[in-house]
């Protein structure tokens, strides 16, 4: 089946909620940008244009692209320069949530709006509900008169934290304005997507269960159960909810402050308002209990693995400025990582900085595991991990196919512009070792 769109980014006026209008960058006029559904094998062609007042490009996270598709300028396609366009045409192997944005002037534009959601289902899953949302999270600075705030504001220590908006977002508007209905103790299923680039979502339901079934590659390999669910930026859960309450009563879905580091959790809100739920008149849901869900999952092994050590580090130069790297070279003057076709590799990301950081890969899954190389269970596909800060986390990933140069790179999209992003070589040949990349320093340009 072939699914085709036109997708166009632009800025429009978008209303969050009563007295709060912003001239956002979008993807056509929206906030956030289309839910674009297709099924798991689905041939995707999407026709981009770009009308914003500077160059962009579109990424598909998390989705297994070839490289020409990736949307990464100066490695995978060259930028879309205002009024041109590209075709970006997929197929989409996988289900799961994900999504699209920009990799160009990234933390900028997907603060001012430029994101959207992808929802590819697979229709053989039975997870006992069809009622179904999807989430987007998000944030966005609005200065008192209207304007978006200054994406380089508090210069190189605002970079050092990762800016957060202060206004915060679900499915584009305010939490005093979202509003779902529900029939108390009936089965959701909520696919949560974080598009905010610096913010955290720890996700409470005043005590009430959600049942995680499913992260950022689809279905994990069993349930569990937990009252929350912490996001870092970039990251999804796929979760059903049974929420509960008397007939005309409301329920708040919150966000509470959560600790990623230095500065992150003092002298501000100790909440925030995500949206409400109403409970109808119905009388209580009596239905069937849920199916057993459930996913086979085969791991990679650790044994003949190469070793790979990624210290996240942060510097401060002679001139004062901050300098994010990996290994302390920053992404302008760091050899790339070598990985062959077929070849398994155990890396160690050491966050050495006081700031915690959802390190990205493009392209392809991992699982994350012990020190000993060990997928930790239940088996989760990824492609975000949180790092916490000062703390050491394990993934083990298999490069089975789609030679190219492929992304990592803090979600934290301000980390991305100062330095906190690299490339990893997969069986390429070294004639074609860096042929698209013409990059030496920040300024020449940003992702």
């Amino acid at each position: 089946r072939i699914v085709e769109v036109n997708l166009e980014t632009r800025l429009a006026g978008v209303e969050l909620g009563p007295g709060h209008r912003v001239e956002a960058w979008t993807y056509d006029g929206g906030l956030p940008g289309p839910l674009i559904r297709v099924n798991v094998g689905d041939r995707l062609i999407v026709h981009y244009r770009n009308s914003l007042p500077e160059a962009s490009t579109i990424h598909w996270h998390g989705i297994r692209v070839p490289i020409e598709m990736d949307g990464v300028p100066g490695i995978s396609q060259p930028p879309v320069a205002q009024g041109e366009s590209f075709t970006y045409d997929f197929i989409v192997p996988d289900a799961g949530l994900y999504w699209y944005h920009p990799h160009v002037m990234s933390a900028a534009q997907v603060g001012f709006g430029v994101y959207g959601p992808l929802l590819v289902e697979d229709p053989s899953e039975k997870v006992g509900t069809t009622d179904q949302l999807v989430i987007v999270l998000s944030d966005i600075g609005i200065h008192e008169h209207g304007q978006l705030e200054d994406p380089e504001s508090g210069g190189t220590t605002g970079m050092a934290f990762g800016r957060e908006g202060n206004f915060v977002l679900t499915n584009g508007h305010l939490g005093t304005v979202g509003q779902i209905l529900a029939r108390s103790g009936a089965p959701q299923r909520w696919r949560i997507l974080n598009a905010a680039k610096s913010r955290y979502f720890s996700l409470d339901l005043e005590g009430q269960e959600f049942l995680k079934i499913g992260a950022d590659g689809g279905i994990q390999e069993y349930p569990v159960a937990t009252t929350s669910i912490v996001l870092g930026p970039a990251e999804r859960a796929d979760v059903i909810v049974r929420p509960t309450g008397e007939p005309g009563s409301t329920l708040p879905v919150r966000s509470y402050v959560f600790n990623r580091g230095y500065g992150s959790v003092e002298f501000r809100p100790a909440e925030e308002l995500l949206f409400t739920i109403t409970f109808t008149g119905d009388p209580a849901y009596s239905g069937p209990p849920l199916p057993e869900i459930r996913r086979s999952i085969t791991p990679y092994s650790p044994a003949g693995a190469t070793p790979i050590r990624m210290a996240l580090t942060l510097d401060q130069l002679l001139d004062g400025t901050f300098q994010y790297g990996i290994n302390n070279r920053p992404f302008w003057e760091a050899p790339p990582f070598e990985a062959k076709l077929g070849e398994t590799q155990v890396w160690t990301l050491v966050n050495e900085t006081a700031w915690s950081h959802p390190f990205h890969l493009h392209g392809f899954f991992f699982l994350e595991t012990d020190e000993h190389g060990t997928p930790l269970r239940p088996l989760i596909w990824k492609d975000t991990l949180d790092v916490p800060f000062k703390e050491t986390r394990y993934i083990i990933v298999n490069f089975p196919d789609r030679p190219g140069e492929w992304m990592i790179h803090c979600h934290i999209l301000d980390h991305v512009d100062g330095g906190l992003m690299g490339v990893v070589n997969v069986g390429l040949p070294p004639s074609e070792k860096g042929k698209h990349r013409h990059l030496a320093h920040p300024h020449d340009f940003k992702y």
